[in-house]
């Protein structure tokens, strides 16, 4: 009797394991194959109208979906929250998002990825300039390694030169989504995630809409030469990379230890490596893989310092 209890205990018990890798597996591949999906969108469809399309729709959605769950008396959506959504959104989708998208035009998505992959690098930076937290001497060593391999990946001489107009860009893209992260926890956004989230992207969708008419991209567009595959890329950026991945990772940072959910950060760019790779040929050279293990390595040094001083804080000190 008491054998199949504990089998069924711990049938139970992998239940939510299974899902959190399932999850985790999501995230992984989703949101590393964006890189590729934004490549795909951009070729015939302009780069701001693009970004648009993709948030005004996933925003949308979301929000029809988001903005009747969960207690509405308590976290009622005003004035104050549509401000703090705009400013959010703005930094972390608009110049995050809008970085990348701009970069894919003149460098590999692999690049692209590996320095958007510094945002853990610029957080602690805006940590400590903004805020002035203490950095713990594991993140400074992460600083110093993963500025390090920034520089081998844009200034070494040799074959795979980065442009570096593509370069600033990349690197633009994560120093706005972490002043985004960052700042998220100093303004007034709906405490439902969702809703938040769903906010922000429809915000974004507006001003790269409003960029896209400033910068004549409208005028420009030819519908008829938008090809088929920037359209399915379009919706997979919409479906899969907003709507499904976006849904895994709030569901991860409520399910999953931080540490583990954080992995995310190192396992993207590897993934949009391989991904740009096997469908568009990039090429992988010693430059990208060098340069990216020291900024993977970097990256996973001030992930786990940073979990590490979180987890100590919430730990009661016994008198």
């Amino acid at each position: 009797m008491a054998q199949p209890l504990r089998q069924q205990a711990g049938a139970r018990a992998a239940r939510p394991a299974a899902r959190i890798w399932l999850a985790l597996g999501t995230v992984y591949i989703l949101w590393g194959s964006t890189y590729l999906g934004i490549k795909y969108a951009i070729d015939t469809i302009p780069p701001f109208l693009m970004g648009s399309l993709r948030f005004l729709a996933a925003g949308g959605v979301l929000y029809l979906l988001a903005i009747r769950n969960g207690d509405r008396r308590a976290d009622p959506v005003g004035a104050r929250q549509w401000l703090a959504a705009l400013l959010i959104g703005g930094a972390l989708l608009v110049g995050g998002n809008g970085g990348v998208i701009l970069a894919e035009q003149y460098a590999p998505t692999g690049v692209v990825a590996l320095l958007v992959a510094t945002a853990p690098l610029w957080m602690a930076i805006i940590d400590r300039v903004v805020f002035g937290r203490r950095l713990p001497a594991l993140v400074i060593v992460g600083l110093l390694i993963g500025f390090g391999g920034v520089a081998f990946l844009i200034g070494s001489p040799g074959s795979g030169h980065i442009n570096l107009f593509a370069a600033a860009l990349a690197l633009a893209a994560p120093l706005c989504w972490a002043s985004g992260s960052v700042f998220t926890r100093h303004v007034k956004l709906p405490i439902r995630p969702l809703v938040a989230a769903s906010m922000e992207m429809l915000w974004a969708g507006l001003l790269f809409g409003i960029f896209s008419l400033v910068t004549g991209e409208l005028g420009r567009v030819h519908w008829q030469h938008i090809s088929t595959t920037s359209i399915v890329a379009l919706l997979y950026l919409i479906v899969f990379g907003s709507l499904v991945g976006f849904s895994a990772y709030v569901w991860l940072l409520r399910s999953a230890p931080l540490s583990l959910v954080s992995t995310y950060a190192y396992v993207n760019p590897v993934v949009a490596v391989i991904l740009g790779a096997a469908f568009i040929g990039e090429a992988i050279n010693a430059r990208l893989v060098i340069a990216g293990g020291i900024i993977i390595l970097a990256v996973a040094l001030i992930v786990v310092a940073r979990n590490r001083a979180a987890s100590q804080a919430r730990v009661p000190v016994s008198a």
